[in-house]
């Protein structure tokens, strides 16, 4: 089974990485064919790899630390309980087990600068001069005490769906430790007179670490190699052309299937030494924390 599912389909990536081969050549193509690095030299020397590559890692960081950041908030606010506790506990799970073209579209629509919920509030509750295009403005300047900075909106959007779709799988683990934490813990530290910040920082917060850091590991690939939804929301344009979505267009626009395997390869690479760092540097501390 992992011979089929894994092993099989790297090789045949890497075997299109470091050959010429177009959509209708794959047929045709043997083991010991015409091996190349052309395919490398061309992704490398392409226009807008490096920011590309860039953007993602911008993505990848940004709504990572949002889910993991929002999904904590939502376990210690529905950790004790209420009345319609379970209704609300089941209706965080809504983003992440809807369908992702359903909410994209929905998403759309609320950020339309013509008909959208979201210029509709801003212009009646903040003020709003004029409509923002939120999935098609690349730099938006805003004014802090006189200061003027351009921010990019669209990936920051992006980033926001992102945060917002996946922040239940962070909820769901979050709050699954914190169910399992002793309650004497906290009894004791509220007795000797710590704070509610005092308990979080020096009880419940070393408790939550491994799954944190379980939950940073895990949400970073998924999002680095995410596709789906920045191609439904942007279509890659706007300064969100992430490597996915390069990879998508050398195969939809070039039919250049070698180029976009080497691309794909690339990103493997780039993805394993950026996690070869955390656990050189991070997941050794994780460890001695949690003991």
């Amino acid at each position: 089974m992992v011979l089929v599912v894994v092993v099989l389909p790297i090789l045949w990536t890497v075997l299109l990485a470091f050959q010429h081969a177009r959509l209708v050549d794959i047929q045709g193509m043997s083991l010991f064919g015409r091996w190349t690095l052309d395919n490398f030299s061309g992704v490398f020397s392409s226009p807008g790899f490096w920011t590309s590559l860039w953007t993602t890692l911008l993505y990848t960081v940004g709504a990572t630390a949002g889910s993991v950041v929002l999904g904590l908030v939502a376990a210690l606010a529905l950790r004790r309980p209420f009345r319609g506790r379970g209704l609300l506990r089941g209706s965080m799970l809504l983003p992440y087990v809807a369908p992702v073209v359903a909410v994209a579209f929905v998403w759309e629509t609320a950020l339309s600068p013509q008909f959208g919920i979201v210029n509709e509030w801003g212009g009646k509750l903040l003020g709003w001069d004029d409509p923002i295009a939120f999935l098609s403005t690349r730099s938006f300047e805003v004014s802090v005490l006189g200061a003027h900075f351009d921010l990019p909106l669209a990936l920051l959007t992006v980033i926001a769906f992102e945060t917002w779709r996946y922040f239940p799988f962070a909820f769901l683990f979050l709050l699954a430790r914190l169910q399992a934490v002793p309650e004497v813990l906290e009894e004791a530290a509220k007795v000797d007179g710590a704070t509610p910040s005092q308990r979080f920082r020096y009880v419940l917060l070393p408790q939550l670490m491994p799954v944190i850091a379980l939950l940073c590991v895990l949400r970073f690939i998924m999002t680095f190699n995410k596709f789906d939804d920045v191609y439904l929301l942007t279509g890659g344009g706007s300064g969100t052309d992430v490597v996915a979505v390069r990879v998508y267009d050398f195969l939809t626009a070039r039919f250049d299937v070698g180029a976009a395997a080497a691309q794909a390869l690339v990103l493997a690479v780039v993805l394993m030494a950026l996690l070869g760092v955390y656990f050189a540097f991070f997941a050794k501390r994780v460890q001695e924390e949690e003991e």
